[in-house]
Formats: structure tokens, C-alpha cells, sequence
């Protein structure tokens, strides 16, 4: 069978295999020159299970080359019977090169989907018979042919959403059936009623059938499903790879932990390595219990730790420690305190700002210094949470004439909900008397009256995901206009569309400049594996990182994994900032990630939550001081006297510009809606949808503060006070409230006194 199989094209390569070798002859430890005691302890531990538990920058990808270099130049290893599993194909390129230095041509070095694709299209004709289904590339045409068949209704912008749900419950191993339940016991956010995305998962997987074709999952699925039923197959596999070593170990999927058991088959020497703390994809179905669980699952395993950084200064790894020092969960009970190797380096800069711009433009100004010191371009990064805080940084870097890359996600002005807006708002301002921004009062609410057309709302959607992304770039380009239209009357000139489709038209010349050397841009999530001289972690407030829809304990605590995975990608220079408002001129109403209490200069690290949730004030020293405001109401921003219920109750216009913390306002809805379902009743019966804004744009710091908020009566105030003033506080909402709903008519009666 082996020659059989040696003849086989490259790209059908499939196993085949030989006996161990001799051991290790002399010359084989020159592999091992260079490394430290505990990379060395992996390199010679050639006979699994072994487990690496590898810090950041502690050269992992080093320690676990050299080994299958020592192994093969020792004998022990035939280079055909090992394959090194990762999970990109830069990794395993990286990888692949690696190995052809140091002497170990032949190794196979591939992702999970290459090398059970490779094994799919050679056992496909034996096992089933027939040509191998055809890969469907891209599965969003399918999706929504799938929720047309079912009668659903789904808007283009929420098909990625739909989709990544139906990969997610693919690689946890979930079938249609049971995906509502599964959605309800792991507290996860669906897009939209999980009856309904199980109907169209179901649809979906039948119209495959149908058609013949299969996704990346099914490569994973269909490979590990022909090696449990085929144990002659399987058998094959296993007499070819006879040692496998697996990267990024914390990242595995069910569905890939199971086609790893089919090709160990309980018998092939494995080594696994990974960090719990780098955790940053379950939201894709990863998980680290494998790699937490592997001593329990493999007794006899040889465990390694790997805590020598050698990739940032004491300063850095300080801050990475100290940040996982204040984790909870299983994975940080298996932390790794990291030790620098190099030299002493500069401190960890905090920057707080008043405004984001702000922050963009001083952050551009010390990239340009640094520039100017010596230090590449391609050697910065700027690392931000969500893909659309990219357009400020942009455009900063873009007005200091500095070229960058953007990594992860397309340049703010090529994300089609962009394109289309600006198309849109270039077709208004020719029109000139378009209907749709006649009774628009100035620049900004004319781009609101248009965007409104493509779903743009004054508060953020609930949940995350495509549909939030897609508003949040919309809400830039309302910011922009906001921005524009106060710089132009500043300077005496005119604001109207045409002029500020003309600035858009010129912002995007400017972002679309080819850079070779450039700065990179990117997020959180496309920076892991990555690292740079320096690195600018920016936007770090609360609601952003952690992220609003981060609600359970472990999604906060991957949130904060995720801060650490960006600290680790500095070597020298670190840079961590955030801003006070949105916009010029905003409420300065945003707080610093609460990752950073205990760590940034002047913090303290959180303390137990008080009664009163604000400073441990417990509410009754002010009660006696709370009323309401009696009188005329004139609007903040312009001073009119304010007659409409709702404008009085937001205390301005509703054309005039809003500093809504739309990521309060997220909380105080979601709070709301427990409320009202613990007690039976309407949403408006505990606040109104008006009154919850007011709230998310005062930021009430006190119960004076809040019982002057219209629509916050007497007998609210008592019974949801506590639980209104820890949220906006930042704190967890402390409930002292009973079941008896309230009358409906308390506190709005007010309004018009």
C-alpha cells in the first residue's frame, strides 16, 4: 500500500507509513542549540502526550519546531508520519518554513479543513463512491435562499449574522433541533428567535443535500464521520501519521476535537500547546477546555510551561500580568505569570482624552514622532475593539499625510453600507429639494433624514454582530456631519450636503492611498499572532471594551482577554487610551475600561458594590433634597423654552445635536426589560423609552440628579433608584425592587407640570 500511496499528486497526498526510527544518532542536538531550559524540555520530549503551555512571546512556534526538527534529524520521526495542525494558513506556512531550515523537509504542516480536505478527496471514492461533493465557498447565497424557502424575511445586512450562527452550532456539534435549546443553556445572543434560525439552519443543510454540495464544515464533519464508520480507513491514517502536534490548542472546536480523535486513534504520540489566557474566539465555537482538560483526559502527559517573554520589555509583562492577575474563571486559575527577558523599557503610557477625534489626532501626532525617531512604520499598530472605530484613526493618520494598512476589515469608505450611504447622500444633495430632508433643520439631521432610509436609528440595535456594525457606520458618518457642519459655521462658511459630500469624496481619496510601509490598523481580533515595536491600544471605555452585549461572566472575562492578547502584541512602546465623549462637544459622560482599576496611574482596584453604587452614598442622606423642577423648560442646547412632553423630558429639541452614552442607554433597556417581564408588564410601565434616554444623556450621578429627570417619580425613584444609578455608574445593577408593578400613570404625570 505504500507505494501505492506515494504516487499519489501532491495535492492528493494522503497517508501512508513506516516504523520508528532509530534513536537519535549524533549531530541531531546542534537543533537544539540556542534553546532556553524549558523550550529545550519540549524539544526533546518526543514521545506524547505532551501538553506546552505557552505564554505570549515566550516562542512556542520555536519550541515545538525544533522538536519535530530534533525528532527527525534524531531518527525518531519518519518526516511522512508527522503533520503539525494549525489553524491559518500563514501559521502553517510560517511553519512549513521553519521546519525546511532547521532540516525537517517533508513534515506536512496544514490547517484542520487543508488536511481533511486532503484526506476527504482521496477516501471519498472508496468509502462512498462517486466524485467528492463540490466546496461551496461562500455560504451567504445559500443562507438566504434558505430563509426565503422558510418565509423569513431577512434583510441583506443580517445574513452574515445568520450564517456565523449556523457555523457556530456546526463546529459545537449542534443539529437544527436542537439549536433553541442549546442557544438557551449557553446564555448565547441570537440574531434574531432561534425557532426561526433553526428553520432556515434546517433548510439550509437540506438544500446542500440537494444540490451536492458541502460547506467547511462538512469537510471537518464528513472526514471524521467516513474514519468512525470505516475502521479499515482509519486504520490507513493512523499507520501514516503516527506523531501530531497541534498549535493554538486553545482554540479547537468540538467538531475539530473529534476528527483529532479519529486520527490519534488513542495510539499516535501527541503534543498539544496553547494559552487558556488567548482565548479570544468562543463566540466561533472555540474553546480551551481540551487544553485545560488535557492532563485529566491524558494522565501520563508530560506538561511544559513556557513563561519566558522574550518578545516585551518588564513594563509591558507587568501589565499583561497584572491584567490576568485580576481574572476569574477556570481558564485564569491556569494563568501564566510571564517573566521578560529583555531589557528594562519605557512605562506604559495612560492618556485619557475628551473626545474621540481628539484622541485620533494625538495618537496620529505621537505616530509621527515616532517616525521621525527611527522606528518603521510597519513596525506600529493602532488596535481597537470593533472594526468601525477604524474611520477616525484613518483619517487622522490620512490629514498627517502617514500611510497605513488596514487589517482585518475593508478601509471605512469601501464597507458597502458606506458606499451606499454616501451614493445616497451625493443623490440628496443634487436633488436640493429632496422630501426627505425638507423639514430637516440643518446639516446633521438632513444625513440622519437620509440614512434613516437605509436603517439608521438614533439609538444603537440591540445585540451584536453585522446589524450593529453596519449602524455604527452609520452613526460615524452622522458624527462626521456633525463635526463638519460646526467646523464650517466656526468658520463662517456655509454647511449643506453638497459640501459635505464633497469632504466625504475627499476623506476617501485620501484613505484609499496605496501604503506598502504603512501603520497597521487593525482590531483586537486580527492582531492575535501579530506583534510590533510599538502599539497604540485605543478606545478603551466601558461598553466598548467590554463590549456592551458582553453580559455573562466569561463573556466579560474573554473581553478581558482580549485587552491582554492586544498588550502582549507590544515589545517596547504601549500606549493605551480612551476618550471622555463621542464628539466635540459631547458629555463627557464615558469611563475607562474597568480592566485598567487597579493598574493606570491614580485608579483603585474595584472594591465591593455598595447599596448606593456610587462611592458607597447610601441614598438616604439626599432623599430629602430630591424634587422636581417646577417652572418653564428650556432646551440645553439652545436655550428655547421646550412645550412638546418628550422634548421636555429630554430637556432639548429634537433637531438640536444629542451626547446620548448610547452604551448606557443599551443597559438601561436591556435592565428594563427583566423588570418588566419579572413583573408582568409593559416596558413603559417601568421607564419610558424618552425617559431612558434622558437618563443615558444627563447621567444622573446622584438621586438629586436623577429625581430632576422627567418621568422619575417619587415612588420610581424608591423602587428602581438604586438599580438606575449603579448602571450608570458603571456597576452592576443592585435590584431592590418587589413584583407589584407600578401604576402606570407615576412619574409621567409630571412631566407637563
Amino acid at each position: 500500500m505504500q507505494e501505492e500511496l506515494s504516487g499519489l499528486p501532491d495535492r492528493y497526498d494522503t497517508p501512508h507509513g513506516t516504523a520508528y526510527g532509530d534513536p537519535a544518532p549524533s549531530g541531531a542536538d546542534a537543533v537544539l542549540a540556542g534553546l532556553d531550559p524549558e523550550q529545550r524540555a519540549v524539544a526533546t520530549a518526543l514521545h506524547g502526550p505532551v501538553c506546552v503551555l505557552a505564554g505570549a512571546g515566550t516562542g512556542k512556534t520555536r519550541a515545538i519546531t525544533h522538536r519535530i526538527a530534533y525528532g527527525v534529524r534524531s531518527g525518531v520521526y519518519q518526516p511522512q508520519q508527522v503533520l503539525a495542525v494549525t489553524f491559518t494558513a500563514r501559521a502553517a506556512g510560517e511553519m512549513r518554513g521553519r521546519l525546511r531550515q532547521l532540516g525537517a523537509e517533508g513534515v506536512q504542516a496544514r490547517t484542520f479543513h487543508s488536511a481533511a480536505l486532503r484526506q476527504l478527496q482521496y477516501f471519498w471514492p472508496r468509502a462512498i463512491g462517486g466524485e467528492v461533493p463540490r466546496l461551496l465557498e461562500r455560504k451567504v447565497q445559500l443562507v438566504a435562499e434558505a430563509a426565503g424557502r422558510t418565509g423569513l424575511r431577512v434583510q441583506r445586512t443580517e445574513l452574515r449574522d445568520l450564517t456565523s450562527e449556523i457555523e457556530w452550532a456546526k463546529v459545537t456539534q449542534i443539529v437544527p433541533d436542537d439549536y433553541p435549546a442549546a442557544v438557551l443553556k449557553t446564555g448565547r445572543e441570537a440574531p434574531r428567535d432561534p425557532a426561526e434560525i433553526a428553520r432556515v439552519y434546517a433548510t439550509y443543510e437540506q438544500t446542500k443535500r440537494d444540490r451536492g454540495v458541502i460547506d467547511f464544515e462538512d469537510v471537518l464533519l464528513l472526514t471524521a464521520a467516513i474514519l468512525e464508520d470505516r475502521p479499515e480507513i482509519a486504520g490507513q491514517v493512523r499507520a501514516q501519521y503516527r506523531h501530531f502536534t497541534v498549535d493554538e490548542y486553545q482554540d479547537v472546536s468540538p467538531l475539530q476535537q473529534r476528527l483529532l480523535d479519529q486520527w490519534t486513534g488513542g495510539g499516535a504520540s501527541l503534543c498539544v500547546v496553547g494559552d487558556a489566557s488567548q482565548t479570544i474566539y468562543s463566540f466561533t465555537g472555540a474553546t480551551p477546555d481540551y487544553l485545560l482538560n488535557f492532563r485529566a483526559r491524558h494522565p501520563e502527559a508530560t506538561v511544559v510551561k513556557l513563561v519566558r517573554d522574550y518578545r516585551s520589555t518588564p513594563q509591558v509583562v507587568h501589565l499583561a500580568n497584572g491584567l490576568l492577575a485580576k481574572a476569574r474563571g477556570q481558564a485564569a486559575q491556569h494563568r501564566l505569570e510571564l517573566i521578560s527577558q529583555r531589557e528594562a523599557g519605557p512605562e506604559p503610557v495612560y492618556a485619557e482624552y475628551v473626545d474621540e477625534p481628539t484622541e485620533a489626532e494625538t495618537t496620529a501626532r505621537e505616530i509621527k514622532a515616532l517616525l521621525a525617531k527611527g522606528v518603521r512604520a510597519s513596525e506600529i499598530a493602532v488596535l481597537f475593539r470593533i472594526n468601525s472605530q477604524s474611520e477616525v484613526y484613518e483619517q487622522a493618520l490620512a490629514d498627517l499625510g502617514i500611510s497605513y494598512q488596514l487589517k482585518g476589515a475593508e478601509r471605512f469608505f469601501e464597507r458597502p453600507e458606506v458606499r451606499d450611504a454616501v451614493m445616497l447622500l451625493r443623490g440628496a444633495a443634487r436633488a436640493g429639494s429632496d422630501p426627505l430632508t425638507a423639514d430637516a433643520p440643518d446639516l446633521a439631521g438632513q444625513v440622519r433624514a437620509v440614512l434613516a432610509s437605509r436603517g439608521f436609528t438614533p439609538a444603537p440595535p440591540a445585540g451584536s454582530g453585522t446589524v450593529r456594525e453596519r449602524w455604527e457606520s452609520l452613526a460615524a458618518l452622522v458624527r462626521l456631519a456633525e463635526e463638519f457642519e460646526a467646523a464650517r459655521l466656526t468658520a463662517g462658511q456655509s454647511a449643506d450636503l453638497a459640501a459635505y459630500v464633497g469632504e466625504l469624496d475627499a476623506r476617501a481619496a485620501a484613505q484609499h492611498a496605496p501604503a506598502v510601509e504603512g501603520v497597521t490598523l487593525a482590531s483586537l481580533h486580527a492582531a492575535k499572532g501579530l506583534e510590533w515595536d510599538a502599539v497604540f491600544l485605543v478606545g478603551l471605555t466601558e461598553g466598548t471594551l467590554p463590549i456592551i452585549y458582553a453580559k455573562t461572566d466569561e463573556q466579560i472575562e474573554e473581553e478581558r482577554r482580549l485587552l491582554y492578547v492586544g498588550v502582549t502584541r507590544a515589545r517596547l512602546h504601549l500606549s493605551l487610551s480612551w476618550a471622555l465623549s463621542r464628539s466635540p462637544g459631547g458629555r463627557a459622560s464615558r469611563k475607562p475600561t474597568r480592566f485598567l482599576d487597579g493598574l493606570r496611574p491614580g485608579s483603585s482596584a474595584s472594591g465591593p458594590r455598595t447599596k448606593g453604587g456610587r462611592g458607597g452614598v447610601e441614598f438616604g442622606a439626599e432623599r430629602s433634597a430630591a424634587r422636581k423642577v417646577r417652572g418653564p423648560v428650556k432646551c440645553r442646547v439652545c436655550d428655547k423654552t421646550l412645550t412638546d412632553a418628550v422634548e421636555r423630558k429630554l430637556r432639548r429639541c429634537e433637531s438640536c445635536p444629542s451626547n446620548m452614552d448610547e452604551a448606557l442607554y443599551e443597559r438601561l433597556r436591556e435592565w428594563r426589560s427583566v423588570q418588566a417581564k419579572k413583573q408582568g408588564a409593559p416596558a413603559y410601565v417601568v421607564f419610558t423609552d424618552a425617559t431612558l434616554m434622558a437618563i443615558a444623556e444627563d447621567v444622573p450621578g446622584s438621586e438629586r440628579e436623577l429625581a430632576v429627570i422627567s418621568g422619575v417619580g417619587a415612588m420610581k425613584l424608591d423602587k428602581y433608584g438604586a438599580a438606575v444609578l449603579a448602571m450608570c455608574a458603571g456597576e452592576e445593577p443592585v435590584d431592590e425592587s418587589t413584583d407589584e408593578p407600578l401604576d402606570e400613570t407615576q412619574g409621567e404625570s409630571e412631566e407637563l407640570a
